[in-house]
């Protein structure tokens, strides 16, 4: 088991009830809990699936450098990257986010 965080913004109560099942929300759009990676993986695949014209962003603990995994789904404010296994986030240019 591991300790997990999911992120969403936009998405329906059902998937937020789901989630519940599963994990705290300490707060609004903000589920963690001590999974298992079969309730993980099968939690994230939902999350996509039905999360309509939200987003979702879901960190989980690995074995790796950083010691984290980070994936996201729908929003692409932010772009992630991998620079050679260590997880990077990129922002865009000063004029694509509008300001």
């Amino acid at each position: 088991m591991s300790l997990t965080v999911i992120v969403v913004k936009r998405v329906s109560a059902g998937l937020r009830g789901d989630l519940s099942r599963w994990m705290l929300q300490p707060q609004a759009g903000v589920f963690t809990g001590d999974v298992t990676p079969m309730v993980r993986e099968r939690l994230w695949r939902r999350v996509c699936t039905y999360r309509g014209a939200g987003a979702c962003l879901m960190v989980s603990a690995a074995r790796n450098e950083q010691g984290l995994e980070i994936r996201q789904h729908g929003d692409r404010a932010r772009e992630l990257v991998d620079l050679d296994g260590f997880a990077a986030v990129r922002l865009p240019p000063k004029g694509a986010r509008g300001g």
